[in-house]
């Protein structure tokens, strides 16, 4: 299955760097400050956390990274639990584990692919209780739910409002899983500004790319403190290496930074892009009764990370290998993770609509370099085999 990728396709999600990308790498290399320290770092930092409307920003080495060091700020301990969807890509229930926590997956909203935060209000409200020591705990299991992860998929925005309210009346720290994000908005505000703590990451495919990297932002001057010293190694002085907790080598370099502020200074000019280039896709297939473009909910502004189909009546996968067969590369959906072998001893509550996402949907080629001939070429393909 999946196997007749062919030279000269159109890629899934290439990076575009055209801007000032080599200019400030160069300055990197021609001053020496390549590592970990550098200005670089902090005009990165500053200009992510003006963008979203937070703080504080600090810069790590990826977006597991990112949500690996949030959960610790927050004080997920051994035994704990974490609330997390299903449909996402692994990361962010992989890092629950490197706590040492325990993952309780939540389906998806058919609509948005996103967490049904209806689901989790029920179950926080029917499966859960409260504690005299102020924090919620799962009456199945008995143990403490610190946390929550929310992920923004495909750069649609978590229908995250009701879930602020919730989480806040049970004491479970909210963070926002922003990682395909970047420039989506929920009614008006930024996504990663809602939580405890929000994390992005700056992988290749990503809206905007330093090669890896990832970002936290917070608007809690302690929780940054602390992120920030946990990311150098949790080195207590500058001078003498003296270390006052388990700390990690998480953060980014000055030559990545550099790549990432000269693609920040594009960003609005990428979101547009991308908008633009969702809409010509949703005006070519949107009158097949065949299939369906997702599009964004009335209250959000997605960044359209990634393009998305749901096929009805058919098989994903024969679409999937006819389009690989003409040169255009697609993807399925994350296959669920309480699905895969690691984690299907974990709770899940109430999965029904992962399971029919997971078999209808496929993201299409998103890269900011498509042009209009690609999304004319791909659409063309999918109604002739729809036909």
């Amino acid at each position: 299955m999946f196997d007749k990728i062919i030279k000269n396709t159109i890629p899934l999600s290439e990076p575009e760097i055209s801007g000032n990308e080599w200019k400030y790498i160069k300055d990197c290399l021609d001053t020496g400050w390549v590592s970990s320290v550098g200005d670089y770092v902090t005009r990165f930092e500053s200009m992510v956390a003006d963008y979203v409307g937070t703080r504080y920003a600090i810069a790590t080495v990826n977006g597991t990274a990112a949500l690996h060091v949030s959960l610790i700020a927050c004080g997920i301990q051994p035994d704990d639990e974490v609330i997390v969807p299903t449909l996402t890509f692994i990361a962010p229930v992989n890092v629950v584990k490197y706590c040492g926590a325990y993952p309780i997956f939540m389906d998806c909203n058919i609509d948005t692919l996103c967490m049904d935060i209806q689901k989790v209000v029920d179950f926080i409200n029917n499966e859960c209780k409260q504690n005299n020591d102020g924090y919620t705990y799962n009456k199945k299991t008995n143990r403490r739910i610190k946390a929550i992860i929310p992920v923004h998929i495909f750069g649609h925005p978590v229908d995250i409002s009701q879930l602020v309210e919730i989480c806040n009346t049970n004491n479970i720290s909210i963070i926002e899983d922003a990682t395909e994000s970047l420039g989506s908005e929920y009614k008006g505000k930024k996504t990663g500004s809602f939580g405890a703590a929000g994390c992005f990451s700056f992988n290749g495919n990503k809206i905007i790319t330093t090669g890896g990297g990832g970002m936290i932002v917070t608007n809690d001057e302690y929780s940054a403190k602390r992120i920030r010293h946990l990311t150098t190694q949790a080195k207590s002085d500058p001078f003498e290496y003296d270390h006052d907790e388990i700390g990690y080598n998480y953060r980014l370099t000055n030559i990545q930074a550099a790549m990432g502020v000269a693609q920040m200074e594009r960003i609005n000019e990428f979101v547009g892009i991308k908008r633009r280039n969702a809409a010509l896709y949703r005006e070519l297939l949107g009158h097949n009764d065949k299939i369906e473009f997702l599009w964004e909910q009335p209250w959000a502004k997605s960044n359209f990370w990634f393009y998305t189909i749901r096929v009805r009546q058919l098989n994903k996968n024969d679409l999937i290998n006819f389009l690989l067969s003409k040169g255009i590369q697609v993807r399925p959906l994350w296959k669920p993770i309480h699905s895969l072998q690691m984690y299907r001893a974990c709770q899940a509550y109430k999965i029904e609509n992962t399971d029919k996402a997971y078999e209808t949907c496929i993201n299409l080629p998103c890269s900011i370099g498509l042009k209009q001939k690609d999304i004319e070429s791909i659409s063309s393909n999918i109604l002739k085999f729809l036909t």
